[in-house]
Formats: structure tokens, sequence, C-alpha cells
């Protein structure tokens, strides 16, 4: 079958037909669960600090009331032995005051801040070493007490037969200089450095640090000794040892290199990585910047003057903070004296409102009459705007104070504060659209760090493999790879440096008279991953919210996200990619659609055919296979399947809208159990960022295995009609079986089977497959088509073709 058939069938008859059997309704805003009391606000404050919490749940009906609080999520909705449900929400003290209020039970506390402390101080502790170690090798070697170059390892092994030099060294200039190195082989014991021919070694850089150079290459002859020589001319000589890999290595081999990551990185870093990976590799690799920039890693500086609801005032800077609105000062001062007017005076970026005063010298000002006398003031209202605090009348009295703005961002000067380009790296030796295109892309939510290491180890292991080993020389060659490590940089900076809790984007939607002060700063942003137009909050679906602090906001509009339009303009702009994997955290799940349902009811969006929920199947137990072979850790099959089957609704998500809207077959990992794990552990089965990158990484890489071989499949299926006895006298039960995961098309009129014709459908592939019961004497004519394309017997299944399958039951 073509593309464009399988995207009619799959946009067209099929989804459309059950899309019409749908009724959409809209989603009402969460009243008071328990009692008639209003319910304590679940919006977050700023100056809380955030845990990971467990919530027991009797039951899924639960569990969507918990889902349509709004309340964070860590995507963990584990089913317990005894048919309870224990979900993770990513709550403060008053949030979780707001749960208990809702009649939820909270369990034990799993993550708290100081946990991320610690995973930050391990970073620059990390790195601060790394550096520390390039500095002190630099002052030797210029003080000419050693060489300037140093050979860590020289190893040889060989695969298959060929024989292999893998070679790691240090320059002393690495740090700050490009260049590559040059080794040098002999061919074997007592011939000259040379003879053997050279290799050059790359430069390996991870957060910003020179860690080593490396490389491997194939080898004629197994050489005795290399030496490499610097720059500037000094030289390092070692002696070439054999490598023996473990048993039960991977199924890359002995020449497929790994373990690329070193530290947790940014969005900064990551776009850093990827550029120098494209640089190194220009014949297999280019950047493409995606046509949609976010608004920035950047706020308005901002301030809260007073403590009492009534009588606080809300300025923000009219610049954004970096660019001169941080510093502003507003101070709200008495006069000292009786019967005194309220005034604005400015002097450069300082505000002072001299508050009005009665007879007896008491302030008299109101909230209100101060937001009104600033931004009536021309001068003072050319640096700020003033507002009352979320919509209050503003009738208290203001009390004495003084402000300064900040915009209460701390990323390095070298983290960009203008509207940031998000990067994708294509990898394909032919990048034209003529090959089966793979998109893997990750950190839609800011406070998963894990799932962007996936996808650098995957194009390290990718490009860094291509020339030694065949594995990866047939899937560069034969697909076009786009991977986006970072989807939302903006948040994730902030998550880096400033919250480390932080889910959405850094785009604040919040209205002058809602939340939008200072003190909400953590609560902003709009969930990318329910900002999507399948499925959505605006169809009717579970899982997402309209209001602005929630942690699943789904923002004004669907794509109305520059981060979301950016993954749709990819699949739009490239009908050839066939499949995805959106790489999230946490909760060690694999899922595909559908991914969201409506409530009450569990109406679920349209499953897939009882043949493409088949590959789902298949193609997944590949993948998990593959990261178990890693460490053994197994992705349950409780936490393999639909997502709305295994977790919750997540109404407007963008695999949803990859599968409905794009035929892709798009699949979602839940890397490791924490966001922000230690990156190394000493338990090798505790949670890792290392462990987790390693394992992830290689089901993504078998994934485009997967995609390589649906491209190759040729294979066309074969089908039968199996009968039984109906419970209807005069009736019979009919099933269709087939060779492999395959759609079954089929008549009961007489009429010739088209794709038009009715679908055999899937229960949903852990119910098994339809049972249809038709009248004894019935003729069914029927065909079969494969995930790939391939129709049975090659039957032309457009009106005209003869050679469909045709038996009478009875």
């Amino acid at each position: 079958m073509s593309t464009t058939k399988r995207r009619k069938l799959l946009g067209g008859t099929a989804i459309t037909a059950a899309l019409l059997g749908l009724t959409l309704t809209t989603i009402s805003p969460i009243g008071s669960a328990v009692g008639s009391e209003p319910m304590p606000d679940l919006t977050r404050s700023a100056d809380e600090e955030v845990s990971v919490v467990e919530v027991q749940l009797p039951d899924h009906t639960e569990l969507d009331r918990l889902v349509a609080t709004g309340i964070d999520l860590d995507h963990a909705a584990h089913l317990n032995p005894d048919g309870t449900i224990t979900a993770h929400a990513v709550a403060t003290p008053s949030q979780v005051a707001g749960l208990n209020a809702r009649g939820f039970t909270i369990g034990d506390t799993v993550h708290e801040e100081d946990d991320t402390v610690q995973v930050l101080q391990e970073r620059e502790a990390g790195i601060a070493s790394a550096v520390a170690e390039n500095e002190a090798f630099l002052e030797a070697a210029e003080a000419a007490t050693v060489s300037d170059v140093k050979i860590i390892r020289a190893d040889y092994y060989t695969s298959f037969g060929v024989g292999y030099l893998s070679v790691e060294a240090k320059w002393a200039n690495g740090q700050t200089a490009g260049s590559a190195l040059t080794v040098q082989r002999d061919s074997g014991p007592g011939t000259e450095i040379g003879s053997g021919g050279s290799q050059n070694i790359s430069r390996f850089v991870d957060a910003g640090v020179y860690l080593y150079h490396r490389g491997a290459a194939v080898v004629p002859t197994r050489p005795d000794y290399v030496r490499i020589t610097s720059p500037s001319g000094d030289t390092a000589t070692a002696k070439v040892v054999d490598w023996l890999p473990l048993e039960g290595e991977g199924a890359g081999g002995p020449a497929y290199q790994t373990d690329f990551i070193t530290s947790y990185l940014t969005p900064t870093e990551l776009y850093d990585r990827i550029e120098l990976l494209a640089a190194e590799y220009p014949e297999l690799s280019e950047i493409v910047e995606l046509p949609h920039q976010t608004n920035g890693y950047r706020r308005l500086a901002q301030g809260v003057l007073g403590t009492a609801n009534a009588s606080r005032v809300g300025v923000d800077s009219r610049a954004w903070g970096h660019e001169g609105g941080n510093g502003i000062t507003v101070t709200a001062a008495a006069p000292g004296a009786t019967d005194s007017p309220l005034s604005v005076t400015v002097s450069g970026t300082d505000i002072r409102v001299s508050l009005a005063t009665n007879a007896a010298g008491a302030v008299t000002s109101t909230a209100a009459e101060v937001v009104a006398a600033i931004n009536a003031e021309p001068a003072a209202s050319a640096l700020v705007v003033a507002y009352t605090y979320r919509g209050n009348p503003g009738a208290g009295v203001v009390a004495a104070g003084s402000i300064t703005l900040t915009d209460g961002l701390s990323a390095p000067a070298g983290v960009s504060r203008d509207p940031h380009t998000v990067y994708a790296l294509r990898i394909g030796k032919t990048r034209d659209g003529s090959k089966p295109g793979v998109l893997a892309y990750a950190q839609e939510h800011a406070r998963e760090w894990v799932p962007p290491l996936v996808t650098i180890e995957a194009a390290e292991r990718l490009l860094r493999n291509y020339a030694q080993d065949a594995g990866s020389k047939k899937l560069v060659n034969n697909l076009d790879i786009w991977i986006v490590p970072s989807v939302n940089p903006d948040g994730g900076h902030f998550s880096f440096y400033d919250f480390a809790s932080q889910r959405r984007n850094m785009t604040n939607h919040c209205p002058l008279t809602g939340n939008a002060d200072y003190l909400a700063r953590t609560s902003w942003g709009v969930d990318n991953n329910r900002n999507y137009d399948m499925f959505s909050l605006a169809d009717g679906y579970s899982g997402a919210s309209d209001i602005c602090t929630s942690d699943v906001y789904a923002g004004p509009g669907e794509l109305s996200e520059p981060e979301s339009a950016n993954i749709d303009w990819i699949a739009a702009n490239n009908p050839h990619i066939r499949f995805s994997m959106n790489l999230h955290s946490s909760g060690n799940y694999f899922m595909w659609s559908p991914g969201s349902y409506q409530t009450p009811g569990r109406i679920s969006a349209p499953r897939p055919s009882l043949e493409d929920e088949a590959y789902f199947w298949g193609a997944s137990s590949r993948i998990l296979t593959e990261i178990k072979r890693y460490r053994g850790m197994s992705v349950t099959p409780a936490r393999t399947g639909p997502i709305s089957d295994v977790l919750y609704s997540a109404a407007g998500n963008s695999g949803d809208m990859l599968w409905y809207k794009y035929g892709i077959y798009a699949w979602n990992f839940e890397v490791g159990t924490q966001f922000q794990p230690p990156f190394q552990n000493s338990n090798p089965n505790g949670a890792s960022a290392h462990a987790e990158s390693q394992e992830y990484a290689n089901g993504l890489i078998e994934l485009m295995q997967v995609a390589y071989d649906f491209d190759k499949d040729s294979q066309r299926p074969e089908s039968t009609v199996v009968t039984a006895r109906g419970g209807v006298p005069g009736t019979v039960e009919v099933t269709f079986h087939v060779t492999e995961p395959a759609s079954v098309f089929y008549t009961l009129d007489g009429s010739t089977p088209t794709f038009d014709s009715t679908l055999y459908a899937s229960a949903g592939i852990r119910e098994g497959a339809e049972v249809l019961t038709v009248p004894a004497g019935t003729t069914i004519r029927w065909f079969s088509v494969d995930a790939a394309g391939n129709v049975e017997k090659n039957y032309k299944p457009d009106g005209t073709g003869k050679n469909y399958n045709k038996k009478t039951v009875g």
C-alpha cells in the first residue's frame, strides 16, 4: 500500500467513521468533590517547596477525578495487587492540603527538592573536577614536565573476522582547541610506526568540558604500538592491548561503541552537542532549525507590595527583566504628615509613591488607588504596569514598603534570553525524503532531564559507529532520522537553574486579573503535551485544563505554542516519517495511542485496527527486549500498551496527533522512576541517569531497526476464516486468522471488497479480535493487508480485482 493510501485509510474511512460515532462533550469546571464548602486553591505558591507524594486511589474512577483536578502528576499510576492504584503527584504542602480536602489519601513522599539539589551538586562537582584536571595537565605540559598528549587506551579487537583499533587520548589544549589528533600505527611487532597506516580521533566534549579524543577504525593487521604527535610536536606512544568484550554484550558486537553520556545536559549543552556532531559528520547529518522560535528564557521583572490580598499591589516592568526591568524599585512611603495627597514621583528607575493620609496622619491610600496613581503617572507607566492582586477590588489600605523588581531568573549569561530556536539533528546518508523517516523527540516536559540524554546517546552511537559497525551503517544509509533532544528549551533552562519541578514552557498566559503576579511565577506555562490538535481538551477529552496555572494547562488554543507547532511542522513537512518515539519520564512505561478518553464512561479515542495494535505490540516486544539487555530492567506488561489503558487520559498529546493526523506509528517512553535521579548510583539496579540513558538508547536504536525492517517487508499476508456454531440456531460465528499482523476488509452482501469495505475490528489486543455472527449460508469476501502495505495475493482492492478470498459459511 502506498504511503498516500495508508494515510487515507488512517485519516479517512476507518477513523472518520469511528469519530462520527462519538458525541463530543465539554469539560465542566471542577467543583467541590466533598462537602459543600469551597475547596482550597490548588495553585502552587512560588515560595513553597515541592515534593513528589503518593496518592492512594481505590479505582480508576478516582484516578480520573484526580486527573480532573489539574494537579501535576508525574506519569506514575501503578495498579496494585489488590486493585487499588498508587499515583504520584508533584505538589507543595498547600496543594497536598487541597487534595486532602477533596477526599484524596496522601501516602509517602518519594522525592524532595533536596534530592535534586544533590544531583545538581554532583553535576557541578563532576564538571569542576574535569576542568581542574584539564588545567593541571595544561600547566604541566606548558612547564615541559610532561608531554602535552597522553594515550589513555589503545585496544585491538575483531568482529566477524575484521580487525579494529580503538584509541582514546588526551591533549592538553583539548579544552579550547577543536583539532583532531592523528594516530600512527605499526604493522606488527618489530615494524616501524607508520607502516600500518594512520587514523584520526576526534575531540569528545560533554557539558562544555573536554574529556578526551576518541575513535575507532578498521586496521588491516594488528598493530603492536601506536604513536600520537600533537600539533605542538609532543608525542606519546602506547602498546596496543587486546580487548575482549564481556559475555552477553549487546547486539552491536565488539566493534560497537556506546556510553557517550557523562553528565546531565542543559538545553544549551544539548544543542551544542548535536551541532558538534553535525560538524564532525557533515556527510551523514545536518542541523535543522525548526521554524517556530520559543518565547525565550526571559520574563518581565516583577514584585508585589504588601502581604494581605486586599492591600497588595502587583507591579510588572514593561521591559524584559534583562533588558532594563531588573532593578526598578517601587517604594510606598507614609509622608509623616496630615492630610497629604497621594502622589507618584520618578527618579531614574526609582518609583516613589507618597501615600495619602487623613487628618490624624493615618495612611488612607487603598491598593486600587495606588495602582491607578502609578499607571496615571507618565514617567512611572513608561517603566511599569501596576495592578491589584489577582483581581481583588483592592479596597485594603497599602502599607509602607519597598520592592525591587526582578525577573527571578538565575541562569548564567551563556543561556540566551532571546526567543530560542529549537534544533533537530537529521541523520542519514540520504536526507531528501526518499528514505523512511523516524522521529525521536524529548523534553516536552522541562523537568525530565534523562530523556534528552537518551536521544544524544542514540545519535552518538549512530554516527560514531558508522565506519566500523555494519548495523549502524545499514540504519544510517537506509533511514532518515530526526532527533530533537529538547522540544522545550525555555522550560528546560528554567528547570535546571530556577525551579527543578517545572513541567511546562515559560509562556505566561495568565491575565493580570488572574495569577500573573510574581508569587505565581512557578505556576505559568503551557503543558506542551496537551497542546496538540487531536482528541484535545477543545474536543471534549480528559486530562487537560483551561486554567492557566494548572500543570496540564492546554494553552489558549490547539497548537498555540511554538514547541508543539514545531513537532507538527516536522510531521506535516516530512510525509516519509512513519515512526516516532516521544521520550518522557518517569514510570518505566511504554505506550501508544489511544492516549485520551472522555469522562464519564472512559469513551476512548478510536482504537487502532487489530493489525495496527498487533504491530504496536510486536514492535514493542523487540524494543523492550533491547532495553532489558543493558542491565535486565524490564518494562512490565502492566505498563505496556495504549496510554489510556495503562495510565490515564492525556487530551491533546503529541502521540495521538502523530498517529491519527499523520498515520505515524507513535510510541512513548516513560524513562526510569524519577525525573532527576542521581547520575550514577552505587546500586547497579537503582535509579541512575547514566544507566537509563544507555538502556533506553538500546530501545531507541531498536525502533530504528523496526523501521528498517518495515520498509524492507515484502512478504504478503495470508488469511483464513474460522467458523463455529452460533449461539442462536441458524447462525455462524466467524473470526479471521492471519499469518502476521494485518488488517482484514470484508463484505457480506456479495460486493467486491475494497479499502472502503468493513474493517475487521479490534476489541483491544488484550481482548482479542472481533467475533462476527452471521446467518448460515452467508458468503464472505475479504482480503488482508499488512502494516507495510503488502496486500494478500497481490489483490487490487480498487474494485477491479477478482482474486479476493471467498467462503460461504454454514
